[in-house]
């Protein structure tokens, strides 16, 4: 799934590579903005798999490609900041992986710099990303996980292999927008559509998973759905 998602991602960015390089025909070398949500440990393994995607395909960073990167490290501000120092740097293109709030301080940045969005996040369709999927217009584009949505799609897999369930715990981060429009809007629907009995149970960090005892009471929880971030 993930070098699907990584295809998807390199076939948006060359495209927007391509638009770049009919604008700007001296220029031999293409000036790539990578901009994340997450720190370098946390995004080294899409980072990694886009450079490797990359070379397979001709463009070699330090050749005929250049890449500046740029991390938030969680922090929407600082987000913010880089994106409009990417701008000033006059990258081609820039790569916003790590949720609705990157993809929007790179858009916030730039009106004109084509933008290829990667990972999670909510519907950038509702989020004003986009005008639609199909004609995003703008100068956003690239590839979503509609993550949030997915929910149902999980408890119906969920009963598909255990057909004789009939409770299951979800854990969530209760300060992740997503998580809470799931809980409260997605998964009740698909809860009751499948004969579910749903548990919830806040959880800040994986670390806390560990001593999470799988009972509330007399009531013994069959599975487990954890929701991971984007």
């Amino acid at each position: 799934m993930k070098k699907k998602i990584t295809v998807l991602t390199l076939c948006a960015m060359l495209f927007a590579l391509c638009v770049a390089a009919e604008a700007q025909q001296p220029k031999k070398v293409s000036l790539i903005g990578y901009l994340s949500s997450f720190d370098p440990a946390g995004e080294s393994a899409r980072s990694e798999g886009i450079r490797l995607a990359l070379r397979e395909l001709g463009y070699i960073e330090g050749q005929n490609i250049t890449i500046e990167y740029r991390f938030a490290e969680g922090k929407m501000d600082r987000a913010r900041e880089l994106a409009a120092e990417l701008v000033r740097l006059k990258v081609d293109i820039i790569l916003a992986a790590g949720g609705t709030g990157i993809i929007q301080a790179a858009k916030n940045a730039t009106k004109t710099i084509p933008i290829v969005m990667t990972g999670g996040g909510s519907d950038p369709v509702e989020a004003g990303l986009v005008e639609s999927l199909a004609r995003p217009g703008g100068n956003v584009t690239g590839i979503t996980t509609l993550a949030r949505e997915l929910g149902g799609k999980r408890l119906e897999l969920l009963k598909e292999a255990v057909p004789k369930i009939s409770r299951v715990a979800v854990l969530y981060d209760p300060a992740n927008s997503n998580d809470i429009h799931e809980v409260k809007e997605v998964l009740p629907v698909a809860a009751r559509a499948l004969g579910l009995t749903i548990r919830y149970k806040q959880l800040y960090l994986v670390e806390n998973f560990l001593p999470l005892h799988m009972t509330r009471g007399r009531v013994l929880i069959r599975a487990v759905v954890h929701r991971s971030k984007a």
